[in-house]
């Protein structure tokens, strides 16, 4: 690989799904906060590229529109970009005053990109973070369960994210698998048995290892 290769490298490269969450502390537009306040219950952390613009504004109203939502999951949301706090201040003012919708989770600074290179939210060579929009699903014991990664000029989905939290709290439920597209209510598959009697005394083709539960439903 060469060195211009290794500058180019992919956000989340270095954290993998089963980590745990590297720790920090930082001030945030809700006072200071450190990634142990959140052991117990979930956490979504995510990186935006900047303050003031457009696909930024429109996720911040989305998920400040469906807070409540992730809150009856037990799951607390948490932003962060290199912007100051008085810039996220000024702009979850213009929000509330242009849209009529407070966002009152914490959006963290990171002037010093401490916690993005942590998080692999920026390439190791990069300056800023107006590269990426890196989403981190992190359970209620600090491990990361699930990693999204989207350019700068493309939004994330809310209903994915609420899709994908429903998805990994099913799953804890028991030894089930939640299918493409699975939303909560829909079934759930079992986990297969490794075994050849199974294989062999299955009726249908695939009954030994594509069978239907309704157990694991959402929290």
């Amino acid at each position: 690989m060469t060195k211009a290769d290794n500058e180019r490298e992919a956000p989340c490269a270095g954290l993998r799904i089963g980590d745990l969450a590297p720790a920090f502390s930082a001030r945030s537009t809700t006072g200071d906060v450190r990634l142990s306040d959140y052991r117990g219950r979930w956490l979504i952390l995510f990186s935006h590229p900047a303050d003031f613009t457009p696909v930024c504004t429109t996720e911040f109203v989305a998920l400040a529109q469906s807070a409540s939502e992730f809150e009856q999951r037990d799951c607390a949301l948490m932003a962060l970009s290199v912007d100051s706090l008085f810039s996220h201040f000024a702009w979850l003012r213009l929000i509330r005053d242009r849209y009529d919708i407070e966002v009152r989770f914490p959006i963290v600074e990171d002037p010093t990109l401490v916690i993005g290179r942590a998080y692999g939210m920026v390439a190791p060579n990069d300056n800023d973070s107006a590269t990426v929009r890196t989403t981190f699903f992190i359970d209620s014991a600090g491990v990361i369960r699930a990693m999204t990664c989207y350019p700068a000029n493309v939004g994330r989905s809310t209903p994915e994210m609420l899709r994908t939290l429903d998805a990994l709290q099913a799953v804890d439920n028991g030894p089930v698998l939640a299918p493409a597209n699975w939303a909560p209510g829909e079934a759930l598959l079992a986990q297969p048995d490794a075994s050849l009697d199974t294989v062999f005394s299955a009726k249908g083709q695939t009954d030994w290892f594509m069978k239907e539960t309704m157990r694991g439903s959402r929290k």
